[in-house]
């Protein structure tokens, strides 16, 4: 079986901080480059960053710059976004998802592009409010 597990989520005030964590069975992430999205109720879902599959580069939306960080363990086949100075506006439900044999020189345009990861996890929702 292939899957992929996001935890971590849950309610935290604003200026707080979370860790989601996004664990593979059935394949080994090392192989993949590995996408973080968030999809607030009535809204689009959107990208909030990347870690390359081979040199750990990263990626991140404006939005969230500065405040979240990607990062993988591939030992552990897992995945982590890190949030910190959360605001309500980072209420979502955040997903993680998987995209192998991406060129990592097309990354930074491409990593937003949903049709690129093959595998996704049933996300974790997270709620910021006081």
């Amino acid at each position: 079986q292939v899957q992929l597990v996001e935890s971590g989520g849950g309610l935290v005030q604003p200026g707080g901080s979370l860790r989601l964590s996004c664990v593979a069975s059935g394949f080994t992430l090392d192989d993949y480059s590995i996408g973080w999205f968030r999809q607030a109720p009535g809204s689009k879902r959107e990208g909030v960053g990347c870690i390359s599959d081979r040199d750990d580069v990263t990626y991140y939306a404006d939005s969230v710059k500065g405040r979240f960080t990607i990062s993988r363990d591939n030992a552990n086949n897992v995945a982590y976004l890190e949030m910190n100075s959360l605001v309500p506006e980072d209420t979502a439900v955040y997903y993680c998802a998987t995209a192998e044999g991406v060129d990592p020189l097309r990354l930074p345009l491409s990593w937003r592009l949903e049709r690129d990861y093959e595998y996704w996890g049933q996300g974790t929702q997270v709620t910021v409010s006081s």
